[in-house]
Protein backbone atom coordinates (compact mmCIF):
# COMPACT_ATOMS: atom_id res chain seq x y z
CA UNK A 1 0.00 0.00 0.00
CA UNK A 2 1.24 3.58 -0.58
CA UNK A 3 0.92 6.09 1.99
CA UNK A 4 0.38 9.61 1.65
CA UNK A 5 -1.73 12.80 3.64
CA UNK A 6 -4.76 13.98 3.47
CA UNK A 7 -6.08 17.40 2.40
CA UNK A 8 -7.14 16.97 6.45
CA UNK A 9 -3.47 17.21 7.41
CA UNK A 10 -2.18 19.95 5.07
CA UNK A 11 -5.59 21.97 6.63
CA UNK A 12 -4.44 21.68 9.87
CA UNK A 13 -0.57 22.31 9.28
CA UNK A 14 -1.84 25.40 7.45
CA UNK A 15 -4.22 26.70 10.43
CA UNK A 16 -1.79 26.10 12.87
CA UNK A 17 1.47 27.85 10.97
CA UNK A 18 -1.03 30.69 10.28
CA UNK A 19 -2.60 30.95 13.63
CA UNK A 20 1.65 31.40 14.68
CA UNK A 21 2.38 33.59 12.52
CA UNK A 22 -0.82 36.33 12.97
CA UNK A 23 0.12 35.83 17.30
CA UNK A 24 3.77 36.52 16.73
CA UNK A 25 3.09 39.56 14.10
CA UNK A 26 0.48 41.07 16.06
CA UNK A 27 1.08 40.63 19.26
CA UNK A 28 -1.87 38.62 20.06
CA UNK A 29 -1.39 35.30 22.40
CA UNK A 30 -4.62 34.56 22.11
CA UNK A 31 -4.07 33.24 19.07
CA UNK A 32 -1.88 30.83 20.47
CA UNK A 33 -4.09 29.06 22.26
CA UNK A 34 -6.87 28.92 19.11
CA UNK A 35 -4.22 27.58 17.50
CA UNK A 36 -3.05 24.75 20.77
CA UNK A 37 -6.09 21.98 19.58
CA UNK A 38 -4.93 21.76 16.08
CA UNK A 39 -1.26 21.31 16.89
CA UNK A 40 -2.41 18.81 20.06
CA UNK A 41 -4.46 17.03 17.16
CA UNK A 42 -1.26 16.86 14.77
CA UNK A 43 0.57 15.76 17.50
CA UNK A 44 -1.20 12.72 18.71
CA UNK A 45 -1.69 12.16 14.82
CA UNK A 46 2.06 11.76 13.83
CA UNK A 47 2.88 9.65 16.89
CA UNK A 48 -0.20 7.33 16.36
CA UNK A 49 1.11 6.30 12.96
CA UNK A 50 2.22 3.19 12.42
CA UNK A 51 3.59 1.08 9.48
CA UNK A 52 1.76 0.56 6.62
CA UNK A 53 -0.57 -2.78 6.65
CA UNK A 54 0.02 -5.61 4.70
CA UNK A 55 -3.46 -6.07 3.02
CA UNK A 56 -4.49 -9.50 1.47
CA UNK A 57 -7.51 -9.31 -0.83
CA UNK A 58 -9.39 -11.86 -2.44
CA UNK A 59 -13.21 -12.47 -4.36
CA UNK A 60 -15.05 -15.51 -4.54
CA UNK A 61 -18.71 -15.96 -6.10
CA UNK A 62 -21.69 -17.41 -4.86
CA UNK A 63 -22.26 -19.05 -8.33
CA UNK A 64 -19.31 -20.00 -10.66
CA UNK A 65 -22.20 -19.63 -13.78
CA UNK A 66 -25.06 -17.82 -14.09
CA UNK A 67 -27.37 -16.93 -16.77
CA UNK A 68 -27.45 -12.93 -17.82
CA UNK A 69 -29.72 -10.94 -15.88
CA UNK A 70 -30.00 -13.36 -12.44
CA UNK A 71 -28.25 -11.76 -9.45
CA UNK A 72 -25.19 -13.40 -8.04
CA UNK A 73 -22.98 -12.33 -5.15
CA UNK A 74 -19.59 -11.15 -4.37
CA UNK A 75 -17.44 -12.37 -1.51
CA UNK A 76 -14.64 -10.21 -0.92
CA UNK A 77 -12.73 -11.66 2.17
CA UNK A 78 -9.91 -9.05 3.55
CA UNK A 79 -6.92 -9.61 5.79
CA UNK A 80 -4.41 -6.80 7.32
CA UNK A 81 -0.61 -7.84 9.22
CA UNK A 82 -1.64 -4.93 11.25
CA UNK A 83 -4.45 -3.46 13.03
CA UNK A 84 -6.83 -1.20 10.64
CA UNK A 85 -9.40 1.36 11.64
CA UNK A 86 -11.25 1.98 8.55
CA UNK A 87 -11.06 0.50 5.49
CA UNK A 88 -12.52 1.09 2.23
CA UNK A 89 -13.25 -0.81 -0.79
CA UNK A 90 -14.07 0.14 -4.65
CA UNK A 91 -14.40 -2.80 -6.67
CA UNK A 92 -14.66 -1.60 -10.05
CA UNK A 93 -16.44 -4.23 -11.99
CA UNK A 94 -15.75 -4.82 -16.25
CA UNK A 95 -18.37 -3.78 -18.48
CA UNK A 96 -21.24 -6.24 -18.43
CA UNK A 97 -21.13 -6.64 -14.62
CA UNK A 98 -22.81 -3.96 -12.43
CA UNK A 99 -24.08 -3.62 -8.54
CA UNK A 100 -26.05 -1.16 -6.91
CA UNK A 101 -23.40 -0.58 -3.84
CA UNK A 102 -21.07 1.99 -4.74
CA UNK A 103 -18.62 0.82 -2.30
CA UNK A 104 -18.33 -0.90 0.90
CA UNK A 105 -16.44 -0.32 4.46
CA UNK A 106 -14.89 -2.32 6.74
CA UNK A 107 -14.27 -1.02 10.70
CA UNK A 108 -11.58 -2.36 13.23
CA UNK A 109 -9.81 -4.92 11.46
CA UNK A 110 -7.32 -6.66 13.62
CA UNK A 111 -3.62 -8.06 12.62
CA UNK A 112 -4.70 -11.16 10.85
CA UNK A 113 -8.06 -11.08 11.07
CA UNK A 114 -10.29 -12.17 8.25
CA UNK A 115 -13.19 -10.16 6.90
CA UNK A 116 -15.41 -11.24 4.34
CA UNK A 117 -18.20 -8.99 2.86
CA UNK A 118 -20.65 -9.23 0.38
CA UNK A 119 -21.26 -7.32 -2.62
CA UNK A 120 -24.74 -8.04 -5.09
CA UNK A 121 -23.73 -8.54 -8.47
CA UNK A 122 -25.68 -8.21 -12.17
CA UNK A 123 -24.41 -9.68 -14.60
CA UNK A 124 -26.06 -7.50 -17.97
CA UNK A 125 -23.88 -9.38 -20.52
CA UNK A 126 -23.24 -13.11 -21.51
CA UNK A 127 -19.37 -13.96 -21.54
CA UNK A 128 -16.56 -15.29 -19.97
CA UNK A 129 -14.85 -12.74 -16.71
CA UNK A 130 -11.53 -13.14 -15.47
CA UNK A 131 -10.59 -10.65 -13.39
CA UNK A 132 -11.64 -7.75 -11.69
CA UNK A 133 -9.84 -4.32 -9.72
CA UNK A 134 -10.49 -3.66 -5.81
CA UNK A 135 -9.28 -0.37 -4.89
CA UNK A 136 -8.43 -0.46 -1.16
CA UNK A 137 -7.88 2.86 1.17
CA UNK A 138 -7.52 2.59 4.70
CA UNK A 139 -7.15 6.39 7.11
CA UNK A 140 -5.10 6.61 9.96
CA UNK A 141 -7.07 6.93 13.89
CA UNK A 142 -7.18 11.08 13.05
CA UNK A 143 -7.80 10.52 9.27
CA UNK A 144 -4.32 12.73 8.51
CA UNK A 145 -2.99 10.00 6.06
CA UNK A 146 -4.28 7.59 4.20
CA UNK A 147 -2.73 4.16 2.85
CA UNK A 148 -4.35 3.29 -1.06
CA UNK A 149 -4.10 0.37 -3.17
CA UNK A 150 -5.14 -1.32 -5.90
CA UNK A 151 -5.60 -4.99 -6.79
CA UNK A 152 -5.65 -6.83 -9.70
CA UNK A 153 -7.63 -10.41 -8.57
CA UNK A 154 -7.93 -13.37 -11.20
CA UNK A 155 -11.17 -15.16 -11.10
CA UNK A 156 -13.54 -17.20 -13.49
CA UNK A 157 -16.96 -16.29 -14.02
CA UNK A 158 -19.18 -17.54 -16.74
CA UNK A 159 -21.96 -16.07 -17.88
CA UNK A 160 -24.79 -17.77 -20.40
CA UNK A 161 -27.13 -15.95 -23.23
CA UNK A 162 -30.11 -15.68 -22.09
CA UNK A 163 -31.74 -17.42 -25.39
CA UNK A 164 -34.89 -17.12 -26.97
CA UNK A 165 -37.44 -20.26 -26.44
CA UNK A 166 -38.25 -21.49 -30.08
CA UNK A 167 -41.25 -23.98 -30.44
CA UNK A 168 -40.33 -24.79 -34.24
CA UNK A 169 -37.45 -26.00 -36.00
CA UNK A 170 -35.87 -25.83 -39.21
CA UNK A 171 -36.90 -29.65 -40.37
CA UNK A 172 -33.63 -30.81 -42.53
CA UNK A 173 -34.05 -32.57 -45.73
CA UNK A 174 -32.29 -35.79 -44.65
CA UNK A 175 -31.75 -37.68 -41.58
CA UNK A 176 -28.95 -39.78 -39.58
CA UNK A 177 -29.74 -43.89 -38.97
CA UNK A 178 -30.32 -43.32 -35.29
CA UNK A 179 -33.45 -42.88 -33.49
CA UNK A 180 -34.55 -39.34 -33.21
CA UNK A 181 -37.90 -37.40 -33.38
CA UNK A 182 -37.78 -36.90 -37.27
CA UNK A 183 -40.03 -39.03 -39.41
CA UNK A 184 -37.39 -40.14 -42.12
CA UNK A 185 -38.78 -39.90 -45.82
CA UNK A 186 -37.45 -43.51 -45.79
CA UNK A 187 -39.88 -46.78 -45.20
CA UNK A 188 -38.69 -48.80 -42.07
CA UNK A 189 -39.50 -49.81 -38.30
CA UNK A 190 -41.45 -46.95 -36.85
CA UNK A 191 -44.66 -45.49 -35.93
CA UNK A 192 -45.64 -43.18 -38.23
CA UNK A 193 -47.92 -44.45 -41.40
CA UNK A 194 -46.00 -44.51 -45.03
CA UNK A 195 -48.80 -46.62 -47.42
CA UNK A 196 -49.46 -50.34 -47.38
CA UNK A 197 -47.60 -53.10 -49.57
CA UNK A 198 -48.12 -56.57 -50.17
CA UNK A 199 -47.01 -59.04 -47.92
CA UNK A 200 -43.53 -60.44 -48.01
CA UNK A 201 -41.39 -63.47 -46.32
CA UNK A 202 -39.65 -62.07 -43.15
CA UNK A 203 -42.48 -59.11 -42.65
CA UNK A 204 -44.50 -59.55 -39.10
CA UNK A 205 -48.16 -60.01 -37.80
CA UNK A 206 -48.43 -57.40 -36.20
CA UNK A 207 -48.34 -54.93 -39.38
CA UNK A 208 -51.04 -56.45 -41.11
CA UNK A 209 -53.50 -54.65 -42.51
CA UNK A 210 -56.87 -56.58 -41.92
CA UNK A 211 -58.92 -54.09 -43.40
CA UNK A 212 -56.92 -54.38 -47.17
CA UNK A 213 -56.37 -58.16 -46.70
CA UNK A 214 -60.09 -58.97 -46.68
CA UNK A 215 -61.13 -56.18 -49.29
CA UNK A 216 -58.19 -57.58 -51.89
CA UNK A 217 -57.98 -61.34 -50.90
CA UNK A 218 -54.37 -61.44 -50.18
CA UNK A 219 -52.15 -60.08 -47.63
CA UNK A 220 -51.20 -56.45 -47.01
CA UNK A 221 -49.44 -55.08 -44.35
CA UNK A 222 -48.45 -51.39 -43.27
CA UNK A 223 -45.10 -49.62 -44.09
CA UNK A 224 -44.19 -47.05 -41.68
CA UNK A 225 -41.98 -44.04 -41.42
CA UNK A 226 -38.72 -44.78 -39.03
CA UNK A 227 -38.25 -41.77 -36.51
CA UNK A 228 -34.40 -41.12 -36.90
CA UNK A 229 -32.70 -38.44 -35.94
CA UNK A 230 -30.38 -35.51 -37.72
CA UNK A 231 -27.49 -33.69 -37.58
CA UNK A 232 -27.22 -29.77 -37.54
CA UNK A 233 -24.10 -27.16 -38.27
CA UNK A 234 -24.51 -23.77 -36.73
CA UNK A 235 -21.79 -22.04 -39.25
CA UNK A 236 -20.92 -18.80 -37.20
CA UNK A 237 -19.29 -15.88 -39.62
CA UNK A 238 -16.87 -14.44 -37.29
CA UNK A 239 -15.01 -12.28 -39.92
CA UNK A 240 -16.67 -9.23 -39.20
CA UNK A 241 -19.49 -7.59 -37.64
CA UNK A 242 -21.36 -4.37 -37.41
CA UNK A 243 -22.03 -2.82 -34.05
CA UNK A 244 -21.30 -2.71 -30.55
CA UNK A 245 -19.82 -5.62 -28.41
CA UNK A 246 -23.60 -5.17 -26.68
CA UNK A 247 -25.71 -4.89 -29.62
CA UNK A 248 -24.40 -5.53 -32.64
CA UNK A 249 -24.61 -8.85 -35.49
CA UNK A 250 -22.04 -10.65 -32.94
CA UNK A 251 -24.67 -10.73 -29.61
CA UNK A 252 -26.89 -11.89 -32.37
CA UNK A 253 -25.28 -14.44 -33.51
CA UNK A 254 -24.40 -15.92 -30.17
CA UNK A 255 -28.40 -15.51 -28.93
CA UNK A 256 -29.57 -16.75 -32.41
CA UNK A 257 -26.96 -19.89 -31.90
CA UNK A 258 -27.68 -20.92 -28.63
CA UNK A 259 -31.14 -20.61 -28.75
CA UNK A 260 -31.29 -23.22 -31.78
CA UNK A 261 -28.36 -25.36 -30.39
CA UNK A 262 -31.00 -25.85 -26.99
CA UNK A 263 -34.04 -26.49 -29.48
CA UNK A 264 -32.20 -29.00 -31.36
CA UNK A 265 -30.83 -30.90 -28.27
CA UNK A 266 -34.16 -31.03 -27.12
CA UNK A 267 -35.68 -32.44 -30.13
CA UNK A 268 -32.97 -35.54 -29.79
CA UNK A 269 -31.02 -34.21 -32.68
CA UNK A 270 -26.90 -33.80 -32.91
CA UNK A 271 -25.36 -30.41 -33.01
CA UNK A 272 -22.08 -28.57 -33.49
CA UNK A 273 -20.37 -25.54 -34.57
CA UNK A 274 -18.13 -24.27 -36.67
CA UNK A 275 -16.55 -20.60 -36.06
CA UNK A 276 -15.56 -19.45 -39.39
CA UNK A 277 -13.20 -16.57 -39.31
CA UNK A 278 -9.42 -15.83 -38.69
CA UNK A 279 -9.26 -18.52 -36.24
CA UNK A 280 -11.04 -21.29 -37.28
CA UNK A 281 -13.04 -23.08 -34.39
CA UNK A 282 -15.32 -26.19 -34.18
CA UNK A 283 -17.36 -28.72 -32.23
CA UNK A 284 -18.24 -31.99 -34.12
CA UNK A 285 -22.05 -32.73 -33.67
CA UNK A 286 -23.00 -34.76 -30.43
CA UNK A 287 -26.07 -34.58 -28.28
CA UNK A 288 -27.06 -34.47 -25.38
CA UNK A 289 -27.18 -31.86 -22.06
CA UNK A 290 -23.18 -32.37 -22.15
CA UNK A 291 -22.58 -30.92 -25.87
CA UNK A 292 -25.35 -28.50 -25.24
CA UNK A 293 -22.65 -27.07 -22.31
CA UNK A 294 -19.56 -27.23 -24.53
CA UNK A 295 -21.61 -25.67 -27.27
CA UNK A 296 -22.39 -22.74 -24.98
CA UNK A 297 -19.29 -22.94 -23.56
CA UNK A 298 -17.74 -22.15 -26.80
CA UNK A 299 -20.01 -18.94 -27.76
CA UNK A 300 -19.25 -17.12 -24.91
CA UNK A 301 -15.87 -17.01 -25.23
CA UNK A 302 -15.96 -16.20 -29.53
CA UNK A 303 -14.71 -13.18 -30.44
CA UNK A 304 -14.49 -11.82 -33.45
CA UNK A 305 -11.49 -12.77 -35.57
CA UNK A 306 -10.00 -10.04 -37.91
CA UNK A 307 -7.40 -11.41 -40.46
CA UNK A 308 -6.26 -10.48 -44.07
CA UNK A 309 -6.16 -14.37 -45.16
CA UNK A 310 -8.07 -16.25 -47.72
CA UNK A 311 -10.03 -19.06 -46.20
CA UNK A 312 -12.64 -21.39 -48.29
CA UNK A 313 -14.81 -24.46 -46.96
CA UNK A 314 -11.30 -26.10 -47.62
CA UNK A 315 -10.27 -25.62 -44.45
CA UNK A 316 -13.11 -27.11 -42.32
CA UNK A 317 -12.21 -30.78 -41.11
CA UNK A 318 -14.38 -33.33 -42.78
CA UNK A 319 -15.76 -34.37 -38.97
CA UNK A 320 -17.71 -31.49 -38.98
CA UNK A 321 -19.86 -31.48 -41.65
CA UNK A 322 -21.63 -34.84 -42.23
CA UNK A 323 -23.46 -35.98 -45.22
CA UNK A 324 -26.90 -35.07 -45.29
CA UNK A 325 -26.19 -32.17 -42.60
CA UNK A 326 -28.18 -29.24 -41.89
CA UNK A 327 -25.86 -26.36 -41.96
CA UNK A 328 -27.56 -23.09 -40.52
CA UNK A 329 -25.45 -20.26 -41.34
CA UNK A 330 -25.13 -17.09 -39.14
CA UNK A 331 -24.05 -14.51 -40.58
CA UNK A 332 -24.20 -10.53 -41.46
CA UNK A 333 -22.62 -11.11 -44.92
CA UNK A 334 -20.29 -8.50 -45.07
CA UNK A 335 -17.07 -10.63 -45.85
CA UNK A 336 -16.60 -11.50 -49.19
CA UNK A 337 -14.93 -14.78 -47.17
CA UNK A 338 -18.02 -16.07 -45.48
CA UNK A 339 -20.38 -15.01 -48.57
CA UNK A 340 -18.33 -17.15 -50.74
CA UNK A 341 -17.96 -20.07 -48.29
CA UNK A 342 -21.42 -20.19 -48.18
CA UNK A 343 -22.11 -20.33 -52.22
CA UNK A 344 -19.35 -23.08 -51.66
CA UNK A 345 -21.50 -25.13 -49.54
CA UNK A 346 -24.79 -25.19 -51.74
CA UNK A 347 -22.61 -25.54 -55.03
CA UNK A 348 -21.45 -29.28 -52.85
CA UNK A 349 -25.12 -29.97 -52.56
CA UNK A 350 -25.30 -29.18 -48.64
CA UNK A 351 -28.28 -28.83 -46.73
CA UNK A 352 -28.22 -24.66 -46.34
CA UNK A 353 -30.37 -22.68 -44.43
CA UNK A 354 -29.09 -18.70 -43.96
CA UNK A 355 -30.05 -16.76 -41.47
CA UNK A 356 -28.83 -12.98 -42.18
CA UNK A 357 -28.35 -10.74 -39.47
CA UNK A 358 -29.40 -8.03 -40.98
CA UNK A 359 -26.66 -4.91 -40.43
CA UNK A 360 -28.85 -2.10 -40.96
CA UNK A 361 -30.02 -1.20 -37.74
CA UNK A 362 -26.53 -1.32 -36.70
CA UNK A 363 -25.19 1.34 -39.22
CA UNK A 364 -25.18 5.33 -38.96
CA UNK A 365 -28.13 7.11 -40.23
CA UNK A 366 -27.68 8.73 -44.23
CA UNK A 367 -27.53 12.25 -43.31
CA UNK A 368 -26.59 13.63 -46.75
CA UNK A 369 -27.35 12.80 -50.46
CA UNK A 370 -24.51 11.05 -51.24
CA UNK A 371 -24.77 8.59 -48.07
CA UNK A 372 -28.64 7.99 -49.13
CA UNK A 373 -27.46 6.59 -52.71
CA UNK A 374 -24.75 5.09 -51.36
CA UNK A 375 -26.92 3.02 -48.77
CA UNK A 376 -29.24 2.16 -51.67
CA UNK A 377 -26.64 0.70 -53.79
CA UNK A 378 -25.45 -1.59 -50.74
CA UNK A 379 -29.33 -2.74 -49.96
CA UNK A 380 -30.03 -3.51 -54.16
CA UNK A 381 -26.20 -5.35 -53.78
CA UNK A 382 -27.48 -7.31 -50.54
CA UNK A 383 -30.80 -7.98 -52.38
CA UNK A 384 -29.04 -9.69 -55.35
CA UNK A 385 -26.75 -11.82 -53.03
CA UNK A 386 -30.01 -13.28 -51.21
CA UNK A 387 -31.22 -14.23 -54.62
CA UNK A 388 -28.63 -15.93 -55.86
CA UNK A 389 -28.68 -18.21 -52.51
CA UNK A 390 -32.69 -18.50 -53.23
CA UNK A 391 -31.90 -19.55 -57.22
CA UNK A 392 -29.00 -22.37 -55.91
CA UNK A 393 -31.78 -23.90 -53.17
CA UNK A 394 -30.33 -22.09 -50.26
CA UNK A 395 -33.04 -21.19 -47.84
CA UNK A 396 -32.75 -17.56 -46.95
CA UNK A 397 -34.11 -14.93 -44.27
CA UNK A 398 -33.39 -11.65 -42.81
CA UNK A 399 -33.28 -11.29 -39.14
CA UNK A 400 -33.07 -8.70 -36.58
CA UNK A 401 -32.83 -7.84 -32.66
CA UNK A 402 -36.42 -6.30 -33.01
CA UNK A 403 -38.10 -9.36 -34.66
CA UNK A 404 -38.81 -13.10 -32.97
CA UNK A 405 -36.06 -15.67 -34.12
CA UNK A 406 -39.47 -17.84 -34.11
CA UNK A 407 -40.89 -15.58 -37.10
CA UNK A 408 -37.68 -16.12 -38.55
CA UNK A 409 -37.68 -19.79 -38.38
CA UNK A 410 -41.34 -20.26 -39.75
CA UNK A 411 -40.16 -18.24 -42.83
CA UNK A 412 -37.52 -20.42 -44.37
CA UNK A 413 -40.21 -23.22 -43.11
CA UNK A 414 -42.36 -22.10 -45.17
CA UNK A 415 -39.75 -21.46 -48.16
CA UNK A 416 -38.31 -24.57 -47.87
CA UNK A 417 -41.64 -26.33 -48.03
CA UNK A 418 -42.40 -24.44 -51.07
CA UNK A 419 -39.12 -24.75 -52.80
CA UNK A 420 -39.51 -29.13 -52.43
CA UNK A 421 -43.17 -28.46 -53.78
CA UNK A 422 -41.84 -26.64 -57.15
CA UNK A 423 -38.81 -28.87 -57.71
CA UNK A 424 -41.62 -32.38 -57.34
CA UNK A 425 -43.64 -30.19 -59.32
Amino acid sequence: MKRSATFKLHTYLGLVAALLVAAFALRKPEMLIVASPFAVLLVIGLSAIGKVPGLDVAIRWSRARVIEGEELVMRVTVRADRDVQLLELAVVLPDGLSTPVPGLTLTRLEAGERRTLELPIRPNRWGLYTSVRCAVRGRSPLGLFQDEATFGIRYELRVYPRSEKLRGIVAPRGTQPFAGNLVARAVGSGVEFAEILPFQPGNELRHVNWRATARRGEMWVNAQHPERNADVVLFLDMFAGVGSPDGGTLDLTVRAAAALAARYLQHRDRVGVIGFGGTLQWLIPGSGERQLYQIVESLITTQLSFSYAWKDVSVIPAKTLPPQALVIALTPLIDKRSVQALFDLLRRKFDLTILDLSPEAFLPPATTETARLARRIWQLDREVLLGRYRQLGGGVISWSADRPLDAAIEEVTRFRRHARIVSAS
